[in-house]
């Protein structure tokens, strides 16, 4: 069926697409680590470009109000499973660094393995994981990358959240390092000649001259990891062409510590930049040329048209470029010397040097409740199926994308998920009716934000709530609560709900 004749058809009935259509359409998921908007040219990065992110964004659809959980192991799981990360009985997040081994040792992972699946917490049969959804509509699922769950993952997790093939890493801490003396290869634990570092070269910040030349040192670091992702991918590609597949790739690019090959071209002679920051962004364009191979390949295949391509990030932006004079860590306003504490002094990047301003001006960073630590990007893409260059301002969360899948591939869901259907919205521009509003964690308190633009965030350290209006503040600089005592006391029995009653279940100290 060509694309055109499929556009038509889904105007007449977006619900039963995989039921009516002889050809299903395919799902790549490409999810970027610790990346704020700001680090995309199309969201105003001026320092290099990335053409590829940028096309998806100029020739898909994108959403302005798109939201992901403050840190890697709540907003991972709450995209698998449709719930929000204030929840206790969701989901368990392990501790990392289970696995960090050295390949003769690897025999030691099954008992450790078998410790984490006894503590495990599983959603009840019946309320089904991500890849779960794609299994019932009769979809191949792959996940090709960083870990799917929580600080450490079990191959048993793998399989039983409906993984038809897996490849790469299982402990988050390991993913921190680009040369894995091992990965897990859907069961196997396979060795990468040439790799020998047990941490997988993992550097360390600030820079230092010596940390730039560890970081160098090639003994011991012989395959890049997204080396081996790229390859795989495009295998799983061209060896699937023939059926529907869902494929998630969860990139560790760009999370630091800042680890890459060589230094792009396009930045090696930017007289603005650091060899630090050079490298940095080299991987963020490394990510970009991830996203180009895959499109090239589709269209190699000749299935471009039946392909949907999503481009999102976990949570906003990380620096891990930090050197004396530039953006030091801990995050200080170099104007006055004192530390951020994003509520007095809150992040922002003018203040703080960075020079890429990674979370496009919004205030905080990662692990905050504020704009900057969760604000995300998303886009769809597929050619003559998501509407070219719109850019819809519903408000959308990462743990919305489960039952948006569901709706398109006509599964219906026999647990209420946290999460909505966007379809309508993504396929035709019907903007959602009626209230909504979204939850967060963070490693500050919890936080509300209600689809009329008003957000409520709690900053336990002070015991204190802000009530921000979005379309007029999107820094975040001008707390409301004073003036509109009514919509706080309104917004906050609504997140007290959504946190079980108890606020300090809206506290994520994951790291």
């Amino acid at each position: 069926m060509k694309s055109t004749k499929l556009l038509s058809y889904l105007m007449l009935c977006p619900l039963a697409l995989s039921a009516q259509t002889h050809k299903k359409m395919n799902v790549i998921y490409i999810y970027a680590d610790d990346m704020g908007k700001g680090m995309l040219s199309a969201y105003g990065q001026t320092q290099f470009t990335t053409p590829n992110i940028d096309g998806l964004i100029q020739q898909g659809t994108s959403f302005s109000n798109a939201y992901g959980c403050m840190l890697s192991a709540p907003s991972r799981a709450s995209l698998l499973t449709g719930y929000h990360d204030c929840h206790t009985d969701k989901w368990k997040i392990t501790d990392g660094a289970k696995f960090l081994f050295d390949v003769k040792d690897t025999a030691n992972i099954a008992p450790i393995e078998m410790q984490l699946d006894e503590s495990d917490v599983r959603l009840p049969e019946g309320d089904y994981y991500l890849p779960q959804v794609f299994q019932k509509a009769g979809y191949v699922t792959a996940q090709i990358g960083k870990l799917e769950w929580g600080f450490t993952a079990t191959r048993r997790q793998m399989r039983d959240h409906g993984w038809d093939y897996y490849y790469g890493y299982l402990d988050h801490v390991r993913c921190h390092g680009y040369y894995p003396p091992f990965l897990f290869d859907n069961g196997a634990i396979v060795p990468i000649e040439g790799n020998t570092i047990r941490s997988g070269g993992k550097s360390m910040e600030n820079e230092t001259p010596q940390k730039l030349a560890e970081r160098w040192n090639r003994q011991g670091k012989e395959v890049y990891s997204q080396d081996i992702f790229i390859d795989k991918i495009l295998s799983f590609i061209r060896e699937n062409k023939d059926r529907p597949f869902f494929l998630y790739h969860p990139s560790q690019l760009p999370h630091g510590p800042v680890a890459i090959p060589a230094i792009h071209p396009e930045l090696a002679n930017n007289p603005n930049l650091t060899t630090l920051e050079k490298e940095y962004a080299s991987m963020v364009k490394l990510l970009d040329a991830t996203v180009g191979a895959i499109l090239c390949e589709l269209e190699r295949q000749g299935i471009a048209e039946n392909t949907i391509v999503v481009f999102s990030s976990d949570n906003g932006h990380e620096i891990y470029y930090s050197q004396t004079g530039r953006c030091e860590k801990p995050y200080r306003d170099f104007t006055t010397g004192r530390l951020f504490d994003n509520y007095k002094d809150k992040y922002y990047s003018d203040k703080s040097g960075d020079i890429f301003n990674g979370n496009a001006g919004m205030a905080g960073m990662k692990r905050s409740n504020l704009e900057g630590g969760i604000h995300i990007p998303l886009v769809f893409y597929c050619k003559g199926v998501i509407p070219e260059g719109k850019v819809c301002t519903d408000l959308v969360s990462n743990y919305d994308f489960l039952p948006t899948m569901a709706d398109l591939l006509n599964i219906p869901l026999s647990v209420r998920k946290d999460g909505r259907s966007f379809l309508p919205s993504l396929l035709h521009g019907k903007s959602a009716t009626g209230e909504r509003y979204l939850i967060f964690g963070s490693n500050e308190g919890p936080a509300i934000i209600m689809n009329n633009g008003w957000k409520l965030r709690c900053y336990l350290k002070e015991n204190v709530w802000e009530l921000f209006y979005l379309p007029d503040d999107p820094q975040e600089r001008h707390d409301l609560s004073k003036e509109q005592p009514k919509r706080v006391k309104e917004m906050k029995e609504l997140l007290m709900k959504e946190c079980g009653g108890d606020v300090q279940n809206g506290i994520n100290r994951y790291g």
